[in-house]
């Protein structure tokens, strides 16, 4: 026996999952296929948005409460900036059912929450171009994640507490016998006790064909503009943002660098209908029709940003029929352990999902109210 744990894939999930089971055991190995955070990982893109107010099962809130408290002693740890609060606003027309069912996903959980009329939007954020009829929730815990800080820094955690890195060792296969789980790489294998799979886009090629049947790995959209004024759109000064309308949405982050601010397509508009079989084909410039429709709805909602695209690049990420993920053992008596398939919306909740994969693969802990995200839902259909 090589090791305790694997973690296979060491992105948004894998590499929390490696510094939360280092903090168990020393007895832990994270394969990584290229190097932590390289830039055609599916983590890149500067940054992803942290909200405490999520429209979804209710059964994410305590994810996202432990989420959050994690970030924090990640920080403390590695000494590291990852979690930027700048509060967040959800921009929608007011009485809308979108509007409504995130009030009432905020009351139920009990998350902290404010609704704002379209004037006092107007006054306090004056970046927005508004309809008549917006309103907004704010959420004063939201923030900006750092990705590729968050997973440098996860990863030196886990080196420093004991923790084996394989970096540009791709795994080929994972097999499971009576002695434990062999994990091959080339012409190179391993045997671990146990294996948590959390390599994204990627993990289709070590997946059973029940799970591959009802997975596809999509692209995701990013794309950045200038502003002609980035104090405006410093963190300071402009919250984390989504914006949802029946013909169209854009969400973003606030100009980190002092210069370029986030604002990115979502929904059927990004594109995410579109599967990409090969996550290392997914292609990276955007189309003619991508580029038009982002422009227009920039060029509607902020008039303080150049109304052309100054950067732009897509990313992999694997989804699941139902859009939740993937957490939990492969079979009832099986030691591959999935921590995948997290359908666009996984980074904010990474620390959480990286606790629980590491707590119940080293046999620590069994979470409850995860059926929703449990592989074995997909075993009847």
């Amino acid at each position: 026996m090589d090791s305790q744990l694997a973690v296979i894939g060491l992105g948004s999930i894998g590499s929390m999952a490696l510094w939360q089971a280092s903090r168990l055991t020393d007895s832990v190995v994270g394969f990584e296929a290229a190097t932590p955070a390289h830039g055609r990982s599916a983590v890149g893109g500067d940054t992803r948005l942290f909200r405490m107010i999520y429209l979804g099962r209710p059964e994410y809130y305590p994810i996202i409460e432990r989420s959050r408290g994690l970030w924090a002693e990640l920080e403390a740890e590695t000494g590291q900036g990852i979690l930027t609060t700048t509060g967040g606003l959800t921009i929608g027309t007011a009485n809308s059912n979108f509007i409504n069912s995130l009030i009432e996903t905020a009351r139920n959980n009990g998350a902290e929450h404010s609704l704002l009329s379209r004037e006092e939007i107007a006054d306090r954020y004056p970046q927005h171009n508004l309809r008549p009829d917006d309103c907004a929730v704010y959420d004063p815990r939201a923030g900006v994640l750092r990705t590729d800080r968050a997973v440098s820094a996860a990863v030196a955690a886990a080196r420093a507490n004991g923790a084996t890195v394989l970096q540009n060792t791709p795994v080929d296969s994972i097999t499971e016998t009576d002695h434990g789980v062999v994990v091959t790489s080339g012409d190179r294998t391993w045997t671990f006790e146990k294996v948590i799979v959390a390599s994204g886009g990627w993990s289709r090629r070590l997946m059973p064909d029940h799970l591959k049947a009802v997975t596809e790995t999509h692209r995701i959209v990013l794309t950045w503009f200038i502003a002609e004024d980035g104090t405006q759109f410093s963190p300071e000064n402009f919250p984390a943002f989504s914006r949802w309308y029946e013909d169209r949405s854009l969400y973003g982050a606030p100009a980190v660098d002092g210069v370029t601010v986030k604002a990115s397509i979502d929904g059927p508009l990004a594109g995410r209908a579109r599967a990409t079989p090969d996550p290392d084909a997914v292609p990276r410039e955007l189309t003619q029709e991508e580029i038009e429709k982002v422009t227009e709805i920039v060029t509607e909602f902020f008039p303080g940003l150049i109304p052309t695209i100054a950067r732009s690049d897509a990313f992999p990420d694997l989804f699941t029929q139902d859009r939740h993920p993937l957490i939990g053992w492969l079979g009832q008596n099986s030691s591959v352990y999935c921590a995948t398939a997290f359908s666009g919306k996984g980074f904010k909740m990474a620390t959480g999902y990286g606790h629980i994969a590491a707590h119940e693969a080293l046999g620590k802990q069994t979470f409850e109210g995860l059926d929703f995200a449990r592989p074995d839902r997909f075993k009847t259909r």
